[in-house]
């Protein structure tokens, strides 16, 4: 794995390394499982402080695609094979978005500005209908 930052970039350097991370996963190339070069190569191969790395590695194990573990390091977690599989239908669109004239610019702005979609509620939960056993008219519970 090639870490990958740009020294005249305006982007802090800890937010580079993850961000390389984060494409490398994407990418297919960094797969679950795998562990990350330590902290300290990583430092000394770019010339920068080992905490800059360990930030880097920090922010992502927030985000849920690293694992951070004693003596082993870095190790990527089962998030990035989801990560890896939207690339094809972040691909796809994109390629609806050109189709439609909207720039990735704007794209990004309205993927942005989507809410998540709601986790569907368990059965029994409020905003249930159930059958009122009386009168068989339909109800809402609320718990």
């Amino acid at each position: 794995m090639l870490v990958r930052v740009d020294e005249a970039s305006e982007l802090p350097l800890y937010a580079q390394i993850a961000n390389s991370v984060r494409g490398d996963i994407a990418a297919g190339r960094v797969v679950a499982g795998q562990v990350l070069p330590p902290a300290r190569e990583v430092a000394a191969g770019l010339e920068i402080n080992v905490h800059t790395v360990l930030r880097a590695y920090q922010l992502l194990r927030d985000e849920g695609l690293v694992d951070l573990k004693r003596r082993r390091g870095a190790v990527i977690t089962d998030a990035a094979g989801a990560v890896a599989e939207l690339r094809g239908d972040v691909s796809a669109l994109l390629a609806r978005a050109a189709q439609l004239g909207v720039s990735p610019a704007l794209l990004a702005a309205v993927v942005a500005a989507t809410p998540p979609p709601t986790p569907p509620t368990p059965l029994g939960r409020a905003g249930d209908t159930a059958v009122d056993a009386a009168g068989g008219a339909a109800h809402r519970e609320a718990a």
